[in-house]
């Protein structure tokens, strides 16, 4: 097909105006149409611009209160960035129809549509019956404020979307425009990098050359996933550095996971409290569609009505303990006991890391008991919290260097000696630690504690 039939498409053109405008941070035109301001206006995408993106990262970095709103702004304009590119090489243009293209820039605007308050950290504890964002996204997909529009004013059905979101379908196309949304260099990790660094007020993501990226993407030899040429070696190799400074100093930060630990255990007994109950389900339902804080304040609510007022035992009513900690007047956080990584301790880390959330419940409860004989006194049983990092694993950043001298592709981790070190070695088991965290008025007496000893004796029980 003419590659000129890609950059007709009306959001690709009003890249170079004169277009209807949206202005986000940094100073970014994002370029509109009326069709894609339909999808905008609609009340299941405007949603978004209730949910923060980073949830409890702004319990450490203040600033970072930016929401999926903007994030997925900024994503949809990476795909017409990264569209304008490809249309020029003739083995995209062949792969690739304007449907398929404009299917890819409607998903990139939406790829978050399913997601709800504070949705990684939930997710992360797989409670068993509990919906995904995929579930979700499907369901805002054929709602008809959205659906309408895709069919009449796009052309393109709803389910085409939700597959490439939900990458359902294998074929080589499909392969390609997922790789394209999500791989190791795509449309999201270029902006959240660096929107999250830059609204964090850190350096840390927004240091990896954006353009010359762009501008060096081509497609691998079997034509089904990005890849890029050599010229674009050094501003890959900075985003793999940008991608691990990230994780390890804002996503990852002790203080943010002490906060993480603190919300994953209190939805998880709020969950377990309110569950049984009638019409549970479709309140939880009901309570994702909302923003933050009217999420916080019905599990607040709710944990509250459970509690029984002659019940003593903070372990009791732990979970409204949890949520008044974080989200009350004044901010709580759990205290850093342990840490263990693999280049410190290798050995409990890898007895803990990736483990079920039912057995990090278990052996930490466990821990609490172990903590309570030793210091000599009855503690609530979760005030010890073990937090570690999730089943799931990062995707990996392998992707292909393409060099038209030789006419030969190489992995950029066979050439790049920070790649090989930073993305395939380190990533994940270095930045997600697993730690050990206290209430805060246990702090100075397990600072008197051999913590390391009492969790080996934990995980070493059946």
């Amino acid at each position: 097909m003419n590659s000129n039939a890609i950059l007709d498409i009306p959001e690709i053109r009003a890249l170079d105006g004169p277009a209807s405008l949206i202005r986000i941070p940094n100073q970014i035109d994002v370029p509109v149409t009326d069709r894609l301001m339909k999808i905008v206006d609609a009340p299941e995408f405007q949603r978004l611009s209730r949910i923060s993106q980073l949830g409890l990262v702004s319990f450490v970095y203040p600033a970072a209160n930016h929401n999926r709103f903007e994030h997925s702004l900024g994503v949809y304009r990476n795909a017409l960035l990264f569209l304008r590119q490809f249309a020029s090489q003739p083995k995209f243009s062949s792969a690739i129809s304007v449907k398929q293209a404009k299917t890819l820039i409607v998903a990139a605007l939406l790829h978050d549509i399913g997601h709800w308050p504070y949705c990684h950290p939930i997710e992360d504890i797989k409670i068993e019956g509990l919906p995904t964002h995929e579930v979700f996204a499907s369901e805002y997909l054929n709602r008809p404020a959205i659906a309408q529009c895709l069919k009449e004013d796009w052309a393109i059905e709803p389910q085409d979307v939700i597959d490439l979101i939900n990458k359902k379908k294998a074929t080589r196309t499909q392969r390609l425009l997922s790789s394209i949304l999500s791989g190791p260099i795509d449309i999201d990790k270029m902006d959240y990098l660096y929107r999250d660094s830059l609204h964090a007020g850190v350096p840390y993501g927004q240091n990896f050359d954006s353009l010359r990226l762009i501008r060096s993407l081509c497609l691998n030899e079997s034509e089904d996933r990005l890849a890029i040429t050599r010229k674009g070696r050094t501003a890959a190799e900075l985003m793999v550095v940008a991608r691990y400074v990230m994780f390890s100093e804002v996503y990852w930060h002790h203080a943010v996971r002490s906060a993480t630990a603190m919300f994953q255990r209190g939805f998880y007994l709020w969950h377990q409290e309110n569950s049984n109950e009638d019409g549970f389900a479709k309140q939880l339902m009901s309570m994702f569609e909302s923003s933050e804080y009217d999420m916080i304040r019905v599990m607040q609510t709710k944990s509250d009505a459970a509690g029984k007022p002659d019940v003593k035992r903070k372990s009791d009513v732990a979970s409204p303990q949890l949520l008044d900690r974080l989200f009350g007047t004044s901010r709580q956080l759990y205290k850093r006991a342990a840490s263990y990584s693999c280049d410190d301790n290798e050995t409990v880390y890898r007895e803990i890391a990736h483990r079920p959330y039912k057995w990090l419940l278990q052996k930490s409860r466990q821990l609490s008991e172990l903590i309570g004989e030793k210091i000599g006194r009855e503690i609530g049983k979760d005030d010890v919290l073990i937090d570690a990092p999730p089943v799931g694993l990062e995707v990996q950043f392998n992707i292909d260097v393409f060099y038209p001298e030789s006419n030969s592709y190489r992995k950029l981790g066979d050439v790049s000696p920070v790649v090989s070190t930073l993305a395939q070695r380190q990533f994940d088991d270095f930045v997600k630690q697993v730690r050990v965290f206290v209430a805060p008025e246990l702090s100075k007496d397990v600072k008197s504690l051999d913590v390391d000893a009492l969790v080996a004796q934990v995980i070493s029980s059946d």
